[in-house]
């Protein structure tokens, strides 16, 4: 229940909120259901009520009011907060530099002063509070008062709030109290007027309804409470403004649009449908938003994707919540979130990521029209909004017919600040198509770095494999003159009744191993890896290089560059020429792709030991053809490494050519 505090007069409430906020459209759902009013005031025109209503009866279809401003070339974005009335919770510029790293300078201000063009907006969306408001009273039979005074070129105030997650623990009044003392004057000229203005029109209120709300900025209600009981006359009058337009905005740039991500608020929506518990989703739809991305990263990337694992997912979250607390910030924004993932998990996840948070899940179908630019499909299934489809970014909009406009919110909420992160994101399919028909089948190499990576990773399965043969060589005998190499304490503890000593004896290592198998994905399917060749080292630190892979032509990610993802492989070293393994007659005796490796090892190796690298022991048919060849096994379990490491490894980058080596590295990226 609101106190007194928030109470202009016997019949006048007033509800302070920040636009764009779900947490407070939550509270003032939760105010305007828990109590009883008879008249709703918001701070819009009566010029945007019509439209502005019939755009909320779509909902969750997402939309906006807009209202063309005659043709003006001075700039019209403002800012609350100056050196004496900042919050606290905000900084200067320099300060975020500092915190933040380096931010991109976008030049949106030189494009929008090229548009002669400009509208003032009302975005239609379920988490603004003030239409979360207009929603309820509609609903609720409630009458709607929109008293802000007509302007022909508005003047949008932005400003830097603080993080709203502490309504949920505080109420809302004394959330306002809080931020009392750092909420900066109103400024001279339309602001001003426009707060005597709205202080006028609730005083006429009060002469036909008893129990009245006004949900405003929490910028502004402080003034308004000022103007209300200092009874100025208005300073201005109504200009003569343009009608208003509905346009829906395209699916890619809701972003821009909304106050919080396009992602939660389609949850938020999900749960008023569902009749679900929304009262935390500003923290429950981080959670919801990092299991679909991990969804979508496993099922786009399948095997080349990276374990995400409970464990990551931890080291995550407090990344996250380390990143927030810098920020000075509670819960986290899109850019806290993807540089959390970029550094977790790298940046095929972080780019999944961003692309999950922009989606919207009430998105109508839609064609290709020259006059509109999109339009909804007239079917019967189809509950698109039959307005004209307009592209929406910070600040500036591409309407239907072509023309760039400067757009200016009439419900400000946090300031946008652009922020720098590089991520190399896929080729687009165009270019991957184009790529895969220009490639030359007549020459293929590696890539170095690759080829040093799998090259040191076979050198640590070969070393780990001679100290397992070294284990099992180790004896304990009765300390008698020397004590060889070591004491032996179990073998000590275990005779502890005798009162003996026992010693360990290494004998060295007999042998020594030429021949690595490594199995990543066994048993594998051979429609899943199509790919099989058989390498020829080029210099004498490459092993000769047999494998099985994915084909590699179905992902390019360059100009004669395409990824693969190992199934298997064989490695000889020191290299050695050796025929097609996949097409020698002498393996068709075998029934799998690991067998036709294995008996090609068998073969090739001139060493009595094979260490093999996968995640079961070999079984006995395996032993068998390996005992036929007068060879044995060594198993090196495969959860004895990172499986970081293993994932990075897997994947194989294939160049058209030596040529290709000069720009390949500006394409390939880590996944």
């Amino acid at each position: 229940m609101l106190s007194d505090f928030l109470k202009l007069s016997p019949k006048i409430w007033v509800l302070p909120v920040i636009h764009g906020s779900g947490d407070l459209a939550i509270e003032v759902r939760r105010v305007m259901l828990g109590q009883t009013f008879d008249c709703l005031a918001v701070p819009l025109p009566p010029s945007f009520q019509e439209h502005v209503e019939e755009a909320i009866t779509w909902l969750p279809q997402l939309s906006l009011v807009v209202q063309e401003e005659p043709l003006s070339f001075g700039g019209e974005l403002d800012t609350y907060g100056d050196d004496e009335g900042e919050f606290d919770s905000s900084r200067d510029d320099d300060e975020k530099d500092d915190e933040d790293g380096p931010r991109q300078e976008v030049d949106l201000e030189s494009l929008a002063e090229d548009a002669a063009r400009a509208c003032s907006f009302v975005p239609i969306d379920p988490c603004q509070p003030v239409v979360a408001a207009l929603r309820i009273a509609m609903q609720e039979r409630i009458p709607r008062a929109f008293i802000d005074i007509e302007t022909s070129n508005f003047v949008s105030m932005a400003a830097y709030y603080p993080d709203p997650y502490p309504v949920k623990q505080v109420s809302i009044d004394r959330f306002a109290a809080a931020l009392l003392p750092t909420i900066p004057p109103v400024p001279a000229g339309q602001p001003e007027a426009r707060v005597i203005w709205m202080a006028n029109r609730l005083r006429e209120l009060e002469g036909r309804f008893e129990r009245i709300l006004l949900v405003c900025s929490m910028m502004d209600w402080p003034w308004i409470k000022n103007a209300y009981f200092d009874r100025h006359e208005d300073i201005a009058e109504n200009d003569d403004v343009d009608a208003t337009e509905v346009f829906t905005n395209d699916p890619l740039t809701h972003v821009f649009l909304l106050g919080e991500l396009p992602f939660i608020t389609g949850l938020y929506e999900l749960a008023r449908q569902s009749l679900d518990d929304d009262e935390n989703l500003s923290v429950d739809g981080v959670k919801a938003l990092l299991l679909a991305t991990r969804d979508r990263y496993r099922h786009e990337l399948k095997s080349r994707a990276r374990k995400i694992t409970p464990k990551m997912m931890t080291t995550y979250l407090k990344y996250v919540r380390n990143l927030c607390l810098i920020e000075r910030r509670m819960t986290p924004d899109l850019y806290t979130l993807v540089i959390a993932a970029k550094q977790i998990a790298g940046d095929q996840f972080a780019i999944k990521l961003a692309e999950t948070a922009r989606e919207y899940p009430f998105v109508p179908r839609l064609e290709s029209n020259p006059s509109t630019r999109f339009v909804a499909q007239e079917s019967e299934s189809s509950d698109a909004p039959p307005w004209p489809q307009l592209c929406m970014t910070n600040g500036i909009a591409q309407l239907p017919d072509g023309d760039i406009v400067r757009m200016k919110s009439r419900l400000p909420g946090q300031a946008i600040v652009w922020r720098s992160c590089q991520l190399k994101p896929p080729a687009p399919k165009i270019d991957q198509a184009e790529w895969r028909m220009r490639w030359n089948p007549f020459q293929q190499c590696s890539w170095p770095e690759e080829d040093v990576a799998i090259e040191k990773f076979r050198t640590h399965v070969k070393e780990t494999a001679l100290a397992m043969l070294e284990a099992d060589l180790i004896r304990s005998e009765k300390f008698s003159t020397s004590l060889k190499d070591g004491l032996d304490i179990r073998e000590t503890l275990r005779n502890w009744h005798t009162g003996d000593l026992y010693v360990k004896i290494i004998p060295p290592t007999r042998g020594t191993l030429d021949c690595v198998l490594m199995f990543f994905d066994s048993p594998a399917d051979p429609r899943e890896y199509p790919w099989r060749i058989t390498w020829i080292a080029e210099h004498h630190d490459e092993s000769t290089l047999c494998l099985f892979a994915t084909d590699f032509s179905r992902e390019m990610v360059g100009p004669g560059i395409g990824c693969a993802t190992y199934g298997g492989a064989m490695f000889l070293f020191p290299p050695r020429p050796v025929p097609e393994v996949w097409t020698d007659p002498q393996f068709d005796f075998t029934d799998t792709m690991e067998e036709r490796l294995l008996a090609a090892g068998c073969v090739y190796s001139q060493c009595r030991h094979i260490a093999v690298l996968s995640e079961s022991p070999p079984g006995l048919g395996w032993r068998r053809l390996a005992k036929k060849y007068g060879k044995k096994l060594i198993h090196v379990p495969l959860n004895r490494f990172s499986q970081e490491t293993i994932q990075q490894l897997r994947n194989v980058h294939v160049l058209n050519g030596k040529q290709v080596r000069s720009y390949a590295a500006d394409f390939i990226r880590k996944s």
